[in-house]
C-alpha cells in the first residue's frame, strides 16, 4: 500500500477529467483496472510464496522463460522502467513542494521542480543504504499518513455542502481519449509487484506474502474506487477538469484554507512515501541479476556494514536524477513508466500459467484462485490497455513516441544478453532446473 499509494490517486482526477471527461467512463477505469491489478496480485501471490526470493519478477521469468527474458527483465529495470517511476513521483513531489511555497506554475524558474526531485531522490537513496530498517520505519509512516488522508477525503467529499450524486451522470459528449484515461489510472494502481522484490528479506514469506499481497490489493481497490466516487459527489466533472489540485479543493470548500493545507501535506507525504518505497524495493532486481551471474558484479554487491545493495541504488538514483532532466513532465515520465512496465507484467503474471505445466508437483502454499482465468483477466486486460494507450499517444497532434523508445530500449536486452553471454561465459547463471523450485 505504501508503494502503490502514490501520486496517482491525488493528481491523476484532474488529468481524467481533462483526457475523459465522462464520469461514468473515469470511474469505469478505476473499477475496471482495479480488478485487473487484482487478478495480477493473486498470480503474483501464489509466484511469491512459491518462490520467495529477492527479486522477485525477475526470478518468475527466470524459472518460467530462462536467463534471456531474466536479463531483459532486469535490463529494463535498471534503464527504463525504475529510474522512471522514480523520476515521476519525485517530479510531483517538486511540483507540490512549490505550490504549497506559492511558487507554482510560471512563478518558479524552470530548473526548480527538477532541482527539488533530483535533491529529493538523492536524499532517499542515502536514507536507504543505511540498511532496510530506517527505510521501512519511513515507509510505515508514510502509508498510515496517506491511508488516513484517504479515508478523511471521503468522509469530506460526501458531506460536501454542494454535493450530488447527479454529478455522477453520464456526460452528453460521452467519453472520449480512453486511452490516456487507461494511462493515468494504470499508473495509479501500479506497484503492488514492487513487494515481491524483497521477498527473500521477509521473515515465513510462504505465509506472509499472501496476506501481505492480497490483502493490500483489496485495501487499494476500496480506497481508490470510494474516493472518486467521492470526489464526482462533490464536484461536477467540469469543475475538476479546471482543477490541478481536486483534493486540495475539495477540502477547502468544507473546511477553508486549513483544510486545504492539510491535504496538501498529507500528498506530499503520500508521494515521498511511495517515492521511498520505490528506491528501497526495486534495486533488489539488478541486485538478483548481479548475484546469479547475469550483468555486472558490482551490482549484487551489498555493503558490509548496512547489508544494503549499495551499488545498485546508486546507479538507479543516477538514472532517476538523468531522466528528471531529460523528461521533466510528470505525465510524459508516468506515460513512458506504465507501458514498459506492465508490457513486462504480462510475462511475470503468465509465468504462474508456465509454472504449473513445467512444475506440476511443485509445493504451493497459495494458489491463485480462479485459475487459469485469474491470470487471463489480468494478460488480456492489460495487453488491451496498453494498445490503447501507445495508440493515442501516437495519434497525438505532437506525438509522443517515448513509450516506444521505452519497448525498444527494453527489447535490446536480448541481444545484449548475448553479447555478455558470449563475452562471459563462465561467468554466467544457471536457470533454475525444470524439475522445480530449489
Amino acid at each position: 500500500m505504501g508503494i502503490t499509494i502514490g501520486s496517482g490517486v491525488f493528481r491523476k482526477p484532474f488529468t481524467l477529467a481533462n483526457d475523459v471527461g465522462d464520469p461514468v467512463s473515469i470511474l469505469a477505469l478505476w473499477v475496471g483496472f482495479g480488478l485487473v491489478s487484482l487478478c495480477g496480485a493473486l498470480a503474483l501471490a501464489e509466484l511469491s510464496c512459491m518462490l520467495p526470493r529477492t527479486g522477485g519478477a525477475y526470478v518468475f521469468l527466470r524459472a518460467a522463460y530462462g536467463d534471456p527474458a531474466a536479463f531483459t527483465f532486469g535490463w529494463l529495470y535498471l534503464l527504463v522502467t525504475t529510474p522512471a517511476a522514480i523520476g515521476a513521483l519525485a517530479t510531483f513531489f517538486g511540483e507540490l513542494l512549490l505550490s504549497m511555497g506559492g511558487k507554482a506554475g510560471a512563478g518558479a524558474p524552470a530548473w526548480a521542480v527538477p532541482a527539488i526531485a533530483a535533491a529529493t531522490i538523492l536524499f532517499l537513496s542515502g536514507v536507504n543504504l543505511l540498511g532496510a530498517r530506517p527505510g521501512s520505519a519511513v515507509q510505515t509512516f508514510f502509508t498510515v499518513v496517506k491511508i488516513v488522508a484517504l479515508l478523511v477525503l471521503m468522509v469530506v467529499s460526501f458531506t460536501a455542502a454542494a454535493g450530488s450524486f447527479a454529478h455522477l451522470r453520464p456526460s452528453a459528449a460521452g467519453p472520449r481519449n480512453l486511452g490516456m484515461g487507461a494511462a493515468s489510472v494504470i499508473w495509479a494502481y501500479d506497484g503492488w509487484i514492487a513487494v515481491s522484490m524483497i521477498a527473500g528479506e521477509v521473515r515465513a514469506p510462504e505465509q506472509l506474502m499472501r496476506r501481505i499481497i492480497v490483502a493490500g490489493m483489496l485495501a487499494i481497490v476500496f480506497l481508490y474506487v470510494g474516493v472518486n466516487v467521492g470526489y464526482f459527489y462533490a464536484l461536477p466533472v467540469e469543475t475538476m477538469a479546471a482543477t490541478v489540485g481536486v483534493p486540495q479543493r475539495i477540502m477547502s470548500d468544507r473546511l477553508g484554507p486549513l483544510g486545504g493545507s492539510l491535504i496538501a501535506g498529507a500528498i506530499l507525504c503520500s508521494v515521498f512515501g511511495a517515492l521511498n518505497g520505490n528506491i528501497l524495493a526495486k534495486p533488489r532486481v539488478a541486485y538478483a541479476l548481479a548475484r546469479d551471474g547475469l550483468t555486472f558484479s558490482v551490482l549484487g554487491r551489498v555493503h558490509a556494514r548496512w547489508a544494503t545493495p549499495h551499488i545498485a541504488l546508486i546507479v538507479h538514483a543516477l538514472g532517476a536524477v538523468l531522466l528528471v532532466g531529460l523528461l521533466r513532465d510528470f505525465d510524459r515520465l508516468t506515460t513512458y513508466f506504465i507501458v514498459v512496465e506492465w508490457g513486462a507484467l504480462l510475462f511475470a503474471v503468465g509465468a504462474v500459467i508456465v509454472l504449473r505445466r513445467r512444475w506440476p508437483d511443485a509445493p504451493r502454499p497459495f494458489r491463485t484462485p480462479g485459475y487459469p482465468w485469474t491470470p487471463l483477466v489480468f494478460i488480456l486486460g492489460t495487453a488491451a490497455g496498453l494498445i490503447a494507450i501507445v495508440t493515442q499517444e501516437i495519434d497525438r497532434p505532437v506525438p509522443n513516441y517515448s513509450p516506444l523508445w521505452g519497448l525498444l530500449i527494453a527489447a535490446a536486452g536480448f541481444p545484449v544478453y548475448a553479447i555478455w553471454r558470449g563475452a562471459r561465459p563462465a561467468t554466467m547463471g544457471r536457470a533454475p532446473d525444470a524439475t522445480g523450485p530449489s
